[in-house]
């Protein structure tokens, strides 16, 4: 199993961005898993903003970020992506790709944006939103 952060960037206020998940190994291994996407900024604790279920494609958001991203997949490409538009320089931050079977079914509303329940990550692009 791995997840492959890409995408990262340094961007003004108000631009977008995009970063991609090449997610491998899940297929083989689960029948339903949840892909995520959270976030870290420098002193602070690590966040969630958005997910994406094999499954149905239920998508979920932070408060934080809905109306300005989107995740979506890409199944041919087993790549998960964030479209982030009019971004803040608060949203600067350390993001990370995770992932895991745990989050699945009818729980996933209840589970998708705690960090404990997600067994594989990736390493982290980074995004820098200047004002």
């Amino acid at each position: 199993v791995q997840l492959v952060e890409s995408g990262g960037g340094l961007v003004q206020a108000g631009e977008s961005l995009r970063v991609s998940c090449h997610v491998s190994g899940f297929n083989e291994l689960f029948d339903d898993y949840t892909i995520a996407w959270f976030r870290q900024a420098p002193g602070k604790e690590r966040e969630a903003v958005s997910c994406i279920r094999r499954l149905q494609d239920n998508t979920y958001y932070a408060d934080s970020v809905k109306g300005r991203f989107t995740i979506s997949k890409d199944n041919a490409e087993s790549t998960v992506y964030l479209q982030m538009n009019s971004l803040k320089v608060e949203d600067t931050a350390i993001y990370y790709c995770t992932g895991g079977p745990r989050v699945s079914g009818d729980n996933v509303g209840d589970t998708w944006y705690v960090e404990e329940e997600y067994d594989y990550w990736g390493q982290g692009t980074q995004v820098t939103v200047s004002s």
